[in-house]
Formats: structure tokens, sequence, C-alpha cells
């Protein structure tokens, strides 16, 4: 075997839930220690830029608060009161309680539930194979994706576009509902570098004057929930100045005709006063994209989370088909590109174990789940048990009070499989340490670009962690779940997976550390046809039929519009909750990771209120004051800051931290919702009405 120098740069993948899935390269010094985190320059998207949170992971994987031990609750539920115990302890623990449910309630009084603290193919989706085998209930997964899959499909009909690398050959970027200097740098890198190159434009939509905005050409700050108004009016200017090729729509598109009548009254005027834009400010985007074909739109996740976001996405998307700008290398909309990767990954999840009739239950629902709530749960027994891996429900997600009061209950057993005490730890019975990625082997795949990489295992994890992958087999064996990838390694799953998937072999993949699967320019840019029948883009959408995973129609389904438009079903501000809040993701966390890492927590300080002036002002609230913000799910306090940045009537928090962060005990998303938009559910974390006022 060959000895590694004292400090190795080792290859790795960033797991974290972010569309850029980094390439990156991990300095280990002596074979057990981690410094320095770069980017991986081979990797062509990934171009050797990394955001500083992860190129700073060092602090995170030896830190000192590390969960090292099992662990067993010996004080009331979130006292963060346990006893170490031994591993059989716990498994034997685990098992002899979830039989005994199983044996009284049935099986799906078992909820295994998990997200993404890890992209990891079998790192995250393992645990899929444990519910399968032992007919656990099933998880509807929307607390991230749901409404922007929806709407972007709803037009294209399949989740690719065109290779993200080609914002840097683009006249014009449009960035759109995402701030990728605080979410995806990569973005930002590659736009930047079209400006440099080209001479190209940057334009940035948002609700608020953030960092990306900062550094765009043409920013356009809208209120909340109103971007299908302000795609509307760019559609009318380009029909109406002539913008709009009327060879590739009578081609490509479904119904360009009707669309052009239907926006003859989505006047730029009509749209200012509904986003709050000015007249000019639309003028000038739609002049610019109009007479840029080489416009290249980068639409985001956060104009999604709303109740009307899956046609705010959708009705973006439409911009770049009456421009044509798909034709051009370096034009189009890019979402996502999870849909080219068609993985088969019946060996990871046990597809072959499925059972059609167990209920799936809603991940954003889990405060209606645990407190008993018949629709919920799907007109069906109680959850008594829980398993989670990968996430933390306890913080992040809608309705806290519902969530925290279930969590709460004696008679829910709940187990926790994590490398930090998050709050769902605390409330847990038996809390399990987990690795981080660099203590695993996994495979990933980028949302955000078109690469398959492999992040292999680089030094051994602190005291007794273990991977997921071996908590969940562990487990099956002692359930009698039966399977045969829970006798197999992850290594040998991978190599199975990439081979049944026709993606070669492991030793392969190890050999190159990614491989880029993009599609051809034709069908990247859909010059061979969209993703429907026919082959046209659909600017009327059949809502009821769109190829997204979904748990069957929910929400007010019936009522979304035929054609783009603003649609009102959004928290409209009332004379008893005057503002709109959206709680927009901190530069420093990530979701409710690196919460607990030194120089992320110095940087984001503090629980925020942002607040413009004027409407501090007639609150009588100053910078620094602390404020009470609610509406009728609850009320949390922060600290308000002045910023002239908003449309007045709009606040907004950054990042999620711990609800203990926060005077009261009560985080962010105390305020949030979780009942389901239309057509296909998912949630509308930034889609809050509510009252604010100076705390007492």
């Amino acid at each position: 075997m060959t000895e590694l120098p004292r400090i190795a740069r080792l290859p790795s993948v960033c797991p974290h839930d972010c569309p850029s899935a980094c390439s990156l390269e991990v300095e280990v010094i002596d074979g057990r220690t981690i410094g320095r985190v770069r980017g991986n320059k081979r990797q062509s998207y990934t171009d050797g830029v990394i955001c500083a949170k992860v190129a700073r992971y060092a602090e995170r994987i030896h830190h000192p608060d590390r969960l090292l031990h099992p662990l067993r609750r010996t004080g009331p539920k979130g006292s963060g009161a346990f006893e170490r115990i031994s591993w059989d302890e716990a498994l034997d623990e685990i098992a002899r309680r979830f039989l005994a449910i199983e044996a009284e309630h049935g099986a799906d009084a078992v909820w295994p539930y998990y997200y993404a603290g890890t992209m990891g193919l079998v790192m995250r989706d393992g645990i899929n194979r444990l519910r399968h085998a032992k007919r656990y209930s099933g998880q509807f997964s929307t607390i991230c994706t749901t409404t922007a899959w929806t709407g972007f499909i709803a037009g294209t009909g399949r989740l690719a576009g065109p290779d993200p690398r080609e914002m840097a050959k683009s006249d014009c970027v449009v960035i759109w509902g995402t701030n990728p200097v605080h979410t995806q740098v990569n973005v930002m890198h590659h736009a930047v570098k079209a400006r440099k190159e080209r001479g190209a434009k940057i334009v940035a939509i948002d609700i608020y004057r953030n960092a990306t905005l900062d550094q765009a050409d043409l920013p356009l700050v809208l209120k909340p929930g109103t971007d299908g108004a302000l795609a509307c009016a760019v559609m009318h200017v380009l029909f109406r100045d002539g913008h709009a090729d009327r060879e590739y729509l009578a081609r490509f598109a479904d119904a360009p005709e009707e669309l052009e009548a239907h926006l003859a009254t989505r006047t730029p005027e009509w749209a200012a006063a509904i986003t709050g834009l000015s007249v000019a400010e639309i003028e000038e985007f739609a002049t610019l994209v109009g007479t840029r074909k080489k416009s290249f739109f980068r639409l985001g996740y956060g104009f999604a989370r709303q109740r009307n976001g899956v046609v705010n996405i959708h009705a973006a998307s439409c911009i770049p088909t009456v421009t044509g700008a798909w034709q051009y290398e370096g034009g189009g909309a890019f979402h996502s590109n999870s849909g080219i990767y068609k993985w088969r990954k019946g060996l990871i999840e046990g597809l072959d174990k499925i059972d059609r009739n167990v209920r799936q239950l809603d991940q954003s629902q889990i405060g209606r789940v645990l407190t008993g709530d018949a629709q919920a749960l799907r007109q069906g027994g109680p959850v008594k048990a829980l398993f989670i891996q990968n996430t933390n429900p306890v913080t992040v997600a809608p309705e806290q009070e519902l969530v925290k009061r279930g969590f709460a209950r004696d008679d829910l057993f709940t187990v926790v499989h994590e490398q930090f005490m998050t709050e769902t730890a605390r409330m847990a019975d038996i809390v399990l340490p987990a690795t981080q990625f660099m203590e695993h082997d996994d495979l990933y795949q980028g949302g955000g670009h078109q690469h398959i990489m492999w992040g292999g295992k680089l030094v051994e994890p602190p005291g007794e962690c273990r991977s997921n992958h071996e908590v969940i087999c562990a487990l099956a064996q002692r359930l009698g779940a039966e399977h045969r990838g829970f006798s197999m390694t992850p290594r040998e799953i991978v190599d199975w997976t990439l081979q049944e998937t026709g993606r070669g072999t492991l030793e392969e993949l190890v050999a190159n550390d990614f491989i880029d699967i993009q599609p051809d320019f034709e069908t990247a840019h859909y010059l061979k046809g969209f993703g429907w029948p026919g082959g046209k883009f659909r600017f009327k959408p059949d809502w009821t039929k769109v190829p997204n995973s979904n748990a069957g129609l929910v929400g007010p389904h019936q009522d979304l519009p035929a054609l783009p438009d603003h649609w009102t079903a959004i928290e409209e501000a009332d004379a008893e909750h005057p503002f709109r809040l959206a709680t927009s993701p901190a530069r420093n966390f990530l979701n409710s990771s690196f919460t607990e890492t030194p120089t992320s927590q110095k940087k984001e300080r503090a629980p925020t209120l942002m607040l413009h002036p004027a409407d501090a002002a007639a609150l009588g609230i100053a910078g620094g004051d602390h404020v009470t913000v609610g509406n009728r799910r609850g009320t949390v306090e922060l600290d308000a800051v002045l910023f002239d940045g908003l449309v007045r009537g709009v606040a907004i928090a950054e990042s999620i931290w711990p609800n203990g962060a926060h005077r009261g005990g009560r985080g962010i998303n105390t305020i949030t919702g979780a009942d389901s938009p239309a057509p296909y559910g998912g949630a509308a974390f930034h889609d809050n009405k509510v009252w604010i006022r100076k705390a007492v």
C-alpha cells in the first residue's frame, strides 16, 4: 500500500443540501486530521470555487461538541439529560420498542423520517430500504423541491436544461429567486465570468437587496409572491416591441397566440402596481432580455416557496420561450439537472419491497402528524415511533408549536442518529452518533450541474460514530428485515447502482473522481422537442398531470391559472397582519447546519429581522430593538435591523437559528405554515403574513 505524504490532498464532494454539490480537494494531515478544504479545479463547474463555510470544514468535523457515543434519555424530554450506553444496548432497545409498537399498532405506526443532511445517495436514501422491508409509514418529501420542480416541469416536460456552465457564455444572466452569493457561489462565479469576458449583463431578482443583487447590473427588488406578474409584463413588452421569436414559437410552443392575447392587459403599469417595481425597471429588464437573445435564466428555489410558487417559476421559464433563447448557447432556462441521472436505485432503497398500500405521510406536516391530525395521518392510526436521520425537524419544520408538542408526547418513542446534539436530538429517547461525509463512502450527483461524483472515506470517525448505512443494516438484522442491500457495503451498493444505471463501474468512477453526463446541446436546449407529447413547451399546462413526484392533488388546484399570471393564492397582508415575512437563507448557515460552528455563529451574530426604516419608524422601533413577530401560529422574538433594501411592508429573517437562540425559545419556523400549496404540496416558507411590535 502506498504511504500517503504527511499532508495529502484528496478528492471529495460537499454533501450538503445545495445544488452545487461542489467537487472538493481536502487536506488530510497525518492520515487523521482535516486541514484546508478547496474547490477542485479539475471539475469545470466547481472550477476551484467553494463557499467559505465549507472551506473551513475542519471546524465542523473536529468540533468538540460532536456526538461520540450512543445515549439514552434519563430526564424529561428536551431536558438534555442522557446517559451513555453501548451500541448493542441502544440497538437492542430500539429493535425491542419498534417490534412491540408494530405488534400493538401495526408497522405503519413507525415512521422513518429523513431528508438532505447528506446528499449522498447511499447514506441519505438507504433509510427507505428499511422502510420498505418493514412496511413502515412512507414519507412524501415536500419540504424543499416540490413547488419549484412542478412549476419548471409544467412548461418543459422534464427536469433538465442547458449546461449550467453556459452561464459563462451568455450575454445576459438572469438570476431569479435565488441568492447564490449565500447559497450557490458557483452560479455567481460563472455569471461574473460572462461579464468579464463577454460584457454580459447580470440581472438579479429577489425580494430584498441581498449580496447577489449588490453584484448585479440590474437589481430588481419586488414584493414576495409577485414574480408571476413581473414575468407577464416582461412578455407583454416582448410581444409589443417585436422581440418575440414568432418562428420559434410556432415550432416549439403550444399556444403563443392565446398567450399574446392574454398578456394584452398585463402591462408594465399593471405589474408595477402589484410588484412594487417601477415601470422603467420592468421595461429595462424586458428590453435587455429581448435584445440579448443569449439570455440565461438561472431559476432558484426561493421564489417558488410561496403558495403560488408553481405559477411563479413556470411564468419565469416562459420568458426565454417567447424570445427563443433556448436556441442559443448561453441561452434558455435552468433550474435543476436532477432529471438527467435516471438512477436505478432498487438496491439503495429496496424498491422491490414497496407495498403501495402503505400510507405516505407529508414530511412538512410532521407537526400535524405527531399531534394526531386525521387528515395528515391519512385517516390511519397514530405514529408511535420515529427514526430520524439527516434532518432536524424541531428546528426546520414549519408550524413549530405543533412540532414541539408532538415530539413531547410521552407515548412517542424517538430515535435520532445525528452528528451534534440538535434540538431534535434533545427530544429523543435514544441518540446515536453519526459520521460526517469524510468518514464514510458515498455516491453524489449535482442538481445544479451534471456530474456524478465519488466521495470516499478519508479519515476514521471519532469515538463510536457510525454511518447511516451501518446503523440501518444493524437495525434490519435485529428487526428481521430482509433485503440483500443490508449485507452489502456502500462500495458494493454503489458499484451495482452505477452498472445497473449504465454509468460504468465504481473502479472507473474512483479513478476519475467524477463523470460529466451533460446531454448533448440539442437535447439540453430542447431543440429535439420539449418533454411533452408533441414536443412543445406548454404555456398552458395541465396542472393535474405534471410529471413530478406527488401524493395526489392538494390545495386549491382547481383555481390554478390556465396561462402565466399573478395568482393571488398567497398569504396577503391584511389589517391584522400588515407585513409579509420571508425566511431567507443566511450566508454562513445551511438550513440548521453550521449553526454549531464558531466562525458561522460569530459572523451571523444573532437572530435578526430586517425592516424598512420607514416601517420601523411607524412602529416606534429603532435598530437593535427587540421585536416580536407573530401571526395565528405563534410569536418569535428577534433583533431589529433597519435596511432600506426592502419594499415597504416586507420583512426578512435570514437563517434558521436554533429555537434556543431566540428570546422565549421559539424559532422563526414557529410562524411558517404547513398547509399544502397546489397542485402537489410543498412548504411555503417565504409566504407569511405577520404583525410586528416592539418587544416589551
